[in-house]
């Protein structure tokens, strides 16, 4: 994918084979519920009025889903406290260094007798 000023260049194909699918699978639910019997004939005038409207609802949402598609900014994955990172949930933490990285209090110094 290219990137483009406004952000990653999306596809049109995804969507559009999207609304297709709900269009066809909307097309036989219609075609076979409004009937209302064997006796009565297939409906096919609402079968093409409901795989349209499935097909355009479903290409405005994703068009609207991959509108609203934004990077997260890169301060946002830097925690501390208790806002860690997923990744420094797997370390095992010591009870005396009191959430602090990279600190020894046992370092032979003078705070220890």
């Amino acid at each position: 994918m290219s990137e483009s000023p406004r952000g990653p260049r999306v596809g049109i194909k995804g969507p559009l084979l999207f609304s297709a699918f709900f269009a066809v699978i909307t097309f036989f639910a219609v075609l076979f519920f409004a009937s209302g019997g064997t006796n009565k004939g297939l409906r096919f005038d609402l079968a093409f009025s409901g795989a349209g409207i499935a097909f355009i609802v479903c290409l405005v949402a994703a068009a609207m889903l991959s509108m609203s598609y934004k990077e997260n900014a890169d301060h946002l994955g830097k925690g501390s406290g208790i806002n860690l990172r997923s990744s420094d949930r797997s370390q095992p933490r010591s009870e005396g260094d009191g959430g602090a990285e990279g600190t020894d209090t046992h370092d032979g110094g003078p705070s220890s007798r």
